[in-house]
């Protein structure tokens, strides 16, 4: 998941609402007969800082309650938590201009002060718990966004690799030599070309199949491959039948196994083994390492393709190990079903 801009609110309009609020409130002096130059402006300034103080606790107060207790209603702890505090902050903010002008009648004084506080501090928390909800909301959608697009673009790619021209071409050129040499596996040769791209198209539209069925898509496939490398290629399976049950993303091992023949050398002299079996709750596919100087074709998007299906169905990602010897690839075990 990527970094969230952080919530914030334009300090701009935080300063402009709060002196305009200390404006607002100084009116009824400034129009007042009996008018003082210094309790209006004592009362401006008492109303804009309370006002900027109360701004900035509920921009930094709400967003942490939620992400605490994951509350989201307007009527909470953090409501009454936070008119306390605005009472308190009032109080000192009129307990100090009090001192200043120590003529004025405290106690009725006072009273105007926490009344027009509550009211503000209540304006102020409801608009800032509206517009932080808003945020959230925002987030959830931006975030899902990218999820579907990031899976869009996985299927995409996903279809670019299974119906591989590269793959396709050099099955035909394997059957065209067969048929020519009169080869008796030649029948079986198409009827397994047949199964596999019979199992590709079956399992386009699924996110999920179980693994035994992915299994025998990957046999499938494997048979193709070994017919061109003979065997160059050595695929073994170390599986119990009571991981059969589990589900994979359709053609998964299928891309496993490319990735291993794309990156590596396979030859009679030296071998490729790739071994497929259980660790844990992840399904390892491993391989030594021998690397070709010249890697054949590829849009090296493969391994990216998996995790982020992975991530979109699960929120786990692969495991890639790589040393000297060997290239490990662990992807996660999906004990439920999510097709839609």
């Amino acid at each position: 998941m990527r970094k969230q801009p952080p919530f914030t609110i334009s300090h701009r309009l935080i300063w402009i609402s709060s002196i305009s609020l200390g404006i607002l409130t100084s009116i009824p002096k400034i129009v007042d007969h009996n008018f003082i130059l210094a309790e209006g402006i004592a009362d401006f300034v008492v109303t804009t800082c309370f006002a900027l103080l109360i701004w900035y606790y509920n921009i930094y107060s709400i967003p942490a309650y939620t992400k605490k207790t994951g509350s989201k209603n307007v009527i909470s702890p953090q409501l009454f938590k936070g008119l306390g505090v605005g009472l308190a902050l009032m109080f000192v903010l009129s307990s100090i201009q009090y001192y200043i002008l120590s003529h004025l009648n405290f106690g009725p004084k006072m009273l105007m002060y926490e009344v027009r506080g509550i009211l503000i501090n209540l304006t102020f928390y409801m608009f800032i718990h509206l517009l932080y909800q808003t945020y959230l909301n925002q987030q959830v959608v931006r975030e899902l966004e990218r999820s579907m697009s990031a899976n869009l673009a996985a299927q995409y790619e996903l279809l670019k690799q299974q119906v591989n021209p590269h793959f396709l071409f050099n099955s035909l050129n394997t059957l065209k030599y067969m048929v020519e040499s009169h080869d008796n596996q030649s029948t079986e040769f198409i009827i397994k070309l047949a199964d596999f791209y019979r199992f590709t198209l079956g399992s386009l539209k699924l996110n999920l199949l179980p693994l035994k069925e992915e299994l025998e898509i990957m046999e499938s496939y494997v048979y193709l491959l070994k017919a061109r490398f003979e065997e160059g290629l050595i695929v073994s399976l170390h599986l119990t039948p009571e991981i059969y049950g589990t589900f994979i993303p359709p053609f998964t091992l299928q891309l496993l196994v490319e990735n291993c023949i794309k990156h590596n050398i396979v030859s009679l002299e030296k071998p490729l083994h790739i071994e497929i079996y259980r660790e844990d709750d992840y399904l390892v596919t491993r391989n030594n390492l021998q690397p070709r100087k010249i890697p054949e074709p590829s849009t090296g998007l493969g391994l990216e393709n998996i995790n982020q299906r992975y991530l979109h169905l699960s929120d786990r990602e692969i495991r890639i190990i790589a040393n000297t010897d060997t290239f490990t690839i662990k992807i996660p075990i999906i004990y439920e079903h999510h097709n839609n």
